[in-house]
């Protein structure tokens, strides 16, 4: 297969139709992955009830699912890059697809969490490689475009997963939430395999030096702190903070074995690159205070405004349907007036939205402020992957892919765990569950002046970085 975009050829290529249906399978490629995780979390009390399981234990089938893409996903973008990423692609694929079958006809509770471990290798695979293929598909004018769009099938996955979940538990059962990634999967690899670009040979000149030391050590930091940030359930006990330790004094000896070792699984040298490090620390802030949204929203929306839990669903769905139909215009936006400034306005947004979670009462004022923080978020992803990925190096697409992903993750555990924390301390109350009205509110408050925080910290280094890129490049 020849490279869809031939060198001079790219002011037409963007509108052949082999463009479009790469386009649609690395569209599919980023759907399946967020679908993956929200579909099962509307399924956790049935598969309580079909295991005869306690609610900790059921929670694994997340946690292994998320936890695998977290310690597996900046090592599988760099083997991508080293034994070539569309070979990689198609595999992880089938492996997704495999374990959506194996999830659905899995007769015990520990057979579907290995399961999920499998489908989150798949996932980790998916979600690393597909906007390294941007770079490969689409015209350098266009990445923004591209950008918005898988951040729109991105949100179509999160937004679809809890309704599509409900209607097929009530049918079919719960199986049936895996199964039916199974055909798409199916569908996914066919237009993968027949439209994306050929592996170059200059992909496959490091495959002898993959570093193995460095992969097992990130795995296990990773795992050490991902496990800190979940177990516990927003409690820190000695174990957290064991776990803590050893992610710390794991993190040094990546560092001291990375700058020691011929062909590093993470460059260095990529984090004194001041807009890498500025954006993979904006990208862990923002998705902190996205995931504040989803921790706190339901106990808010129920105890403090005592809405039922058909409603209290319907008002959680405003953001990520808003978040789907803002996700390609945010793109166009990022192509027509750079990625830089978008950067600055969409955290202006996700600040102003923070702020007003914190002033505004009621149903219309929680409608309002997710109206403007939703769509910040999304200005604020597409404009910040392509700043990070429209001068990578090809040898370095996966793994830099990766390590925005990892970014983002961290930042959704961290925010699961802390803001939690935070909302739990400044509701006042033992059990969030059964705290008064008005503790919940006040909690809420808090919670989100610490993201508007957090913001306007992401919003402070995106300025300091548009100033150096300024004054670097006056034009």
């Amino acid at each position: 297969m020849k490279p869809i975009i031939a060198e001079g050829g790219e002011a037409n290529a963007e509108r052949t139709p082999s463009v479009r249906w790469a386009l649609a399978s690395l569209s599919l490629s980023m759907l399946l992955p967020s679908l993956g995780t929200s579909i099962a979390n509307v399924a956790l009390p049935s598969l309580a009830k079909a295991f005869d399981a306690a609610f900790q234990d059921v929670q694994w089938i997340v946690l292994a699912y998320l936890l695998t893409i977290t310690i597996l996903i900046v090592s599988v973008g760099r083997l991508g890059d080293t034994t070539g990423r569309r070979r990689l692609l198609l595999i992880g694929i089938l492996l997704f697809t495999l374990a959506c079958i194996l999830c659905g006809l899995a007769p015990t509770l520990w057979t579907l969490i290995a399961a999920r471990a499998l489908q989150g290798l798949g996932a980790a695979i998916m979600m690393a490689l597909t906007m390294a293929f941007v770079g490969e598909t689409v015209p350098r004018a266009r990445i923004g475009s591209a950008m918005g769009l898988l951040g729109t099938m991105s949100a179509i996955g999160t937004a679809l997963g809890p309704s599509l979940g409900g209607a097929l538990i009530t049918g079919f059962g719960w199986p049936a939430i895996f199964l039916v990634n199974a055909p798409l999967g199916v569908l996914t690899f066919a237009l993968a395999y027949r439209n994306l670009p050929a592996d170059s040979s200059g992909e496959k000149t490091d495959r002898a030096g993959f570093d193995i030391a460095g992969t097992l050590l990130l795995a296990l930091t990773l795992s050490a702190y991902a496990l800190a940030m979940t177990i516990g359930h927003g409690r820190f006990g000695p174990l957290n903070v064991a776990l803590l330790l050893a992610a710390a004094v794991g993190t040094g000896l990546f560092v001291f074995v990375e700058a020691r070792t011929a062909s590093p699984l993470i460059r260095l040298a990529a984090f004194r690159n001041p807009v890498m490090s500025a954006s993979l620390a904006m990208n862990a802030l923002v998705s902190t205070v996205m995931m504040a949204t989803l921790v706190v929203a339901p106990f808010y929306l129920s105890r403090a405004l005592g809405l039922d839990q058909a409603l209290v669903g319907i008002v959680m769905s405003i953001g990520p349907v808003i978040s789907t139909l803002s996700g390609v215009p945010a793109g166009r936006l990022v192509d027509r007036l750079g990625a830089p400034f978008v950067i600055i306005v969409g955290l202006a947004a996700m600040a102003a939205g923070s702020i007003a979670l914190t002033v505004f009462p009621g149903i219309a004022g929680y409608v309002a402020a997710i109206a403007i923080l939703t769509p910040g978020y999304q200005l604020f992803q597409a404009a910040n992957n392509t700043t990070v990925m429209m001068d990578v190096r090809p040898q370095q697409r996966g793994v830099i892919s990766g390590m925005l992903n990892l970014s983002r993750n961290l930042g959704l555990i961290t925010g699961a765990s802390v803001m939690g924390a935070v909302f739990a301390l400044a509701s006042a109350a033992s059990d969030i569950a059964m705290a008064r009205p008005e503790a919940v509110a006040s909690g809420m408050r808090t919670t989100f002046a610490v993201a508007a925080a957090l913001i306007a910290a992401a919003l402070a280094i995106a300025a300091q970085t548009y100033r150096r890129r300024r004054a670097a490049d006056p034009r």
